[in-house]
């Protein structure tokens, strides 16, 4: 079980998988699986096989709200670690700063953004609504420039942190985001 699966089985999230690995990959892994669970090897790592896969990054996030302390930060690392991000693939943001258009990529990479709680999705779409009407819709942030930048709303991490319950409802969430930054 690698330790991606660990972190989302401990969160009670059912694991994806991605449509652009190599089916051939994908029967590997899925075969030392096998292997490992009739071994009695829970808890060993999958075979460097995965690594073989050449990384390739598939675009940059933003996060904006208060910036998370303590188990909150815990949890939001564990986030970006399960997401397979680099440091360079992602940033956090106040949602109270002024846009600046010159922060976009000029080589045309996607972006995506991520709303932590519903004062930091309604400050950054301009939307009144409340924080369940917002999620699971692709909102757009409401600045010069930036009309086109998709923004998905989600629950504060200390929220997540109080209601374990709504940690699956936060991995839709990350899912709508891929999907929506894989589709740009």
């Amino acid at each position: 079980m690698s330790i991606n699966s660990s972190f989302l089985k401990e969160m009670g999230i059912t694991e994806w998988t991605s449509r652009d690995a190599a089916p051939e990959l994908a029967q590997t892994i899925l075969a030392a699986e096998v292997s490992n669970n009739q071994l009695g090897e829970a808890n060993s790592e999958l075979p460097a096989v995965a690594e073989v896969q050449e990384r390739r990054s598939s675009g940059i996030w933003w996060f904006f709200g208060n910036k998370p302390q303590g188990d909150a930060e815990i949890l939001f690392q564990n986030t970006i670690r399960v997401l397979g991000l680099t440091p360079q693939e992602w940033s956090w943001k106040n949602p109270a700063d002024k846009f600046n258009p010159e922060q976009l990529p000029q080589d045309g990479t996607p972006i995506v953004a991520l709303a932590f709680g519903g004062a930091a999705a309604q400050k950054l779409s301009g939307e009144r609504d409340g924080l369940p009407e917002l999620r699971e819709t692709v909102l757009a942030i409401n600045a010069d420039g930036a009309e086109d930048l998709p923004l998905i709303a989600t629950f504060e991490l200390n929220q997540l942190l109080s209601r374990p319950k709504d940690r699956a409802l936060f991995w839709q969430d990350l899912l709508l985001a891929k999907s929506v930054l894989q589709n740009i």
